[in-house]
């Protein structure tokens, strides 16, 4: 990992951001907006992940917001893809390397309520690991028991919740429910999950919250709904109309993050 945190500094040139923002589906736009870009392909960073999902570029970017400096990562790698719940811990480890201390996470789901529809954002207020698999399981040190009883940072998400009402924009919260993909959920587990006191149903996410507990990060997470979950509405679910939705839900998002980075610049 060193040696992956010393050439991210390199490139970096002196920048040293202490936000890091994972964009999920339909937030790669946001990226664009930074000042004095600095883009850097996942290949050229030994040990971080290759995603195989459309829609995830897969390159680091950092430059500022308002003079803030920010790291965002464009894509992750998904534990449907190869069955490894701790493919993002080598890059989480390295900005955390760099000095990274909070980490913003997003992410496409699938609503559970219908005063949730697709287009909304969701905060991710906690979440059920409905899929059984944990990203520490292998790790020998005691520090392996990490508390998960505040791991989304009561701070950030305050904080969230202002930007949002700045920003003009409505901000649902919830819980997040982790199923491993990648195939959709079936009506039946749905009713299931609505049952254990689910909101919104994802792929991702909560794998790395528990990364970045485990490695010292304040997190918060926020999810963009691109669709009703099965059962909700008719017709079968797909990952065109996650794409197809995701922009939309995910312009919100994006400027209710914007506002976030300006307000939250010296809690962080």
């Amino acid at each position: 990992m060193k040696d992956t945190v010393d050439i991210l500094v390199e490139r970096l040139g002196g920048l040293a951001p202490r936000l890091a923002i994972v964009l999920g589906s339909g937030l790669g736009k946001l990226a664009d907006g930074l000042a004095k870009p600095v883009r850097v392909p996942y290949a050229d960073l030994p040990g971080f992940p290759q995603s195989g999902v459309t829609g995830h570029a897969g390159e680091l970017v950092a430059g500022y917001f308002d003079g803030i400096p920010v790291v965002m990562l464009a894509g992750r790698a998904h534990y449907y893809e190869h069955g490894n719940a701790a493919a993002m811990r080598p890059a989480l480890e390295v900005l955390a390397g760099i000095g990274v201390v909070a980490l913003i996470l997003t992410n496409a789901a699938g609503s559970l309520r219908t005063d949730m529809p697709p287009g909304s954002v969701m905060l991710i207020e906690d979440h059920i690991n409905y899929s059984g698999a944990n990203p520490l399981i292998g790790e020998q040190r005691e520090a392996r028991f990490v508390g998960m009883s505040e791991a989304y940072d009561r701070e950030l998400r305050q904080t969230l919740e202002q930007a949002a009402g700045k920003a003009g924009e409505t901000l649902h919260k919830g819980v997040y429910m982790w199923f491993s993909g990648p195939s959709f959920e079936t009506p039946a587990e749905i009713r299931m999950a609505r049952i254990l006191g689910a909101d919104a149903v994802g792929m991702s996410t909560v794998p790395e919250v528990i990364l970045a507990r485990f490695l010292g990060l304040r997190v918060a997470a926020c999810s963009v709904v691109t669709n009703l979950a099965a059962g909700m509405a008719t017709g079968e679910l797909s990952h065109e109309e996650t794409k197809d939705m995701a922009p939309v839900g995910g312009a919100k998002l994006a400027r209710v993050l914007t506002q976030f980075v300006r307000d939250s610049a010296a809690e962080i």
